[in-house]
């Protein structure tokens, strides 16, 4: 029984008298829907597992390694000329960093910011008691349940943005959903960016495997929004990673110097796989992740104070046996708690925490991974989650059937960070005075007042009683899952954009591929 069937059945003859019946409500069930959910906004505290000491001690470390140890700003003269300007001692390739300097340089940093969407109702806050969520970024390869584990195509690509449309939970149309193999390297990031922009009206992020690959993300998204707009605001977020232990590569400088020019949003965060690139333990890691990020924050405030930036953290552990990353463990959470703690002292945005998982198939290793690892990103502040859906296998693959699995696990996170209202209607002392001892609650006035909107319900898990569910074919959650992403690209539906933007973006892409070969490396 649904929700409304159960409250419908306790109301016994009420329920012809309200009108419609059954199939009024089937329609309502079935009705293709384009809601989004707003940004999160929690009403629950952060978990903080560090006490005063420990962060002192860590950022005192972090401090240390950047003055005793540096930070290497690889093929970026630039750099190494803002670096010597601003009082780092330059040598070589080497940056050490003056005890305090970064943390200086990093106060002008925004503590949120907003991020601006084609469509205003899809404006998103970053930073707060806020958290945005986006999907896996980045897989080379897809999956689903009839075509198995393939590389991308531009056409996967395009499926996954509209699969993201029509997800109410996703705030963000994100970026790299996965790298659609079929198109030239030096060319897939118009197509991406065109993609974002035309088959879907929420936020997006831009490109960063070149500057000028940024540049041209800034470039379109001035025909998308106007180029004062974009002058004046924050239209894109990228992701920057640093090359981890202590590395900063010019490509990755050069696209965030690209973006912080142009006070677009960046994540600065460190790319670590815990014994391999960071020490083993917790504490020596955190000291490293607190360390990168004041550089690569601090670089982007020597650009352009004031210029949009997250404290990024991606961290796993490595299994010592196959040398394999390992997700959703306890030192996984242990660091991404801690991060949390040292983003909110430096009052930045945060960024950690997704669907991630080492599964090869959206299995139940999957949904336990996932599951530790969405709900350790909710609990630890986190203020903008990529990979939130999609995830698997170690973020090599990004699976339709997991990305709507995920996708509606993000309802649950919603609902946990509303907290427990405490109002009249919460405290529930009517319906207890109406129903008494021995009676039962399904009927009353209370419950029919708040049945839709009092318990989270999955829109894909499987409730029915075992006669039915094995009437239909005894289906599991991933064929469940498949059904759905049928369903969802079938009932698509392309918001509207205006023909002459439109025509702008084509011609743009048009003109910047016959402007280059094609090139695959």
């Amino acid at each position: 029984m649904g929700d409304m069937d159960v409250a419908g059945a306790a109301a016994g003859g009420r329920r012809s008298a309200r009108g419609g019946g059954g199939s009024a409500r089937r329609a309502e069930r079935t009705a293709v829907s384009l809601e989004t959910a707003k940004f999160i906004q929690r009403n629950i505290p952060n978990f903080e597992i560090l006490n005063e000491e420990a962060l002192q001690i860590i950022e005192w470390n972090a401090d240390t390694v950047l003055e005793e140890i540096g930070v290497n700003f690889v093929e970026n003269p630039e750099a190494l000329r803002r670096w010597k300007e601003a009082g780092a001692d330059v040598q070589g390739e080497r940056v050490r960093i003056p005890r305090g300097l970064a943390r200086k340089l990093c106060a002008t940093a925004p503590s949120q910011f907003t991020q601006y969407a084609r469509n205003p109702d899809r404006n998103v806050v970053v930073g707060g008691r806020n958290l945005v969520l986006a999907p896996v970024y980045g897989p080379p390869f897809v999956r689903d349940i009839e075509g198995g584990r393939r590389y991308a195509t531009i056409d996967d690509f395009q499926k996954f943005v509209k699969l993201g449309y029509m997800s109410k939970w996703l705030h963000h149309s994100g970026g790299t959903v996965c790298e659609p193999t079929d198109v030239p390297v030096n060319k897939r990031h118009l197509d991406m960016l065109h993609a974002h922009m035309v088959l879907s009206d929420k936020p997006y992020m831009g490109s960063v495997t070149e500057p000028s690959r940024a540049a041209d993300s800034v470039e379109m998204s001035k025909l998308l929004f106007g180029a004062d707009f974009v002058d004046q605001n924050t239209v894109m977020t990228s992701l920057i990673n640093i090359n981890s232990p202590l590395t900063f590569d010019g490509i990755m400088m050069g696209a965030l110097e690209v973006y912080a020019k142009a006070n677009q949003a960046a994540i600065i965060s460190p790319f670590i796989v815990g014994g391999a690139m960071a020490p083993v333990t917790v504490a020596g890691t955190l000291t490293q992740v607190l360390a990168e990020v004041l550089a690569g924050v601090a670089y982007s405030q020597l650009i352009r104070p004031g210029a949009p930036v997250i404290f990024g953290a991606f961290v796993t552990s490595i299994d010592m046996n196959s040398g394999a990353p390992t997700f959703g463990t306890p030192e996984a959470s242990h660091i991404t708690y801690g991060a949390g703690q040292l983003a909110r002292r430096l009052n930045l945005p945060y960024r950690s925490g997704g669907s991630f998982c080492g599964s090869k198939l959206p299995d139940a290793q999957a949904a336990y991974e996932t599951a530790n690892s969405l709900n350790m990103a909710l609990l630890a502040g986190v203020n903008f989650m990529l990979h939130a859906c999609g995830w698997l296998e170690g973020g090599l693959v990004s699976s339709y059937e997991k990305f709507v699995m995920d996708a509606d696990q993000l309802g649950t996170l919603h609902h946990l960070a509303q907290g427990i209202h405490m109002d009249a209607n919460g405290q529930g002392m009517d319906a207890l005075r109406e129903v008494g001892p021995g009676g039962h609650f399904l009927g009353c006035q209370h419950t029919q007042d708040n049945f839709k909107s009092a318990f989270w319900r999955s829109d894909l898990f499987d409730y029915k009683p075992f006669e039915t569910w094995a009437e239909e074919g005894a289906r599991d959650t991933q064929t469940l899952a498949a059904e759905r992403v049928k369903k969802m690209l079938g009932d698509y539906q392309q918001p509207a954009l205006d023909e002459g933007i439109r025509e702008s973006l084509d011609e743009y892409v048009a003109k910047k591929k016959a402007s280059m070969p094609d090139a695959f490396i």
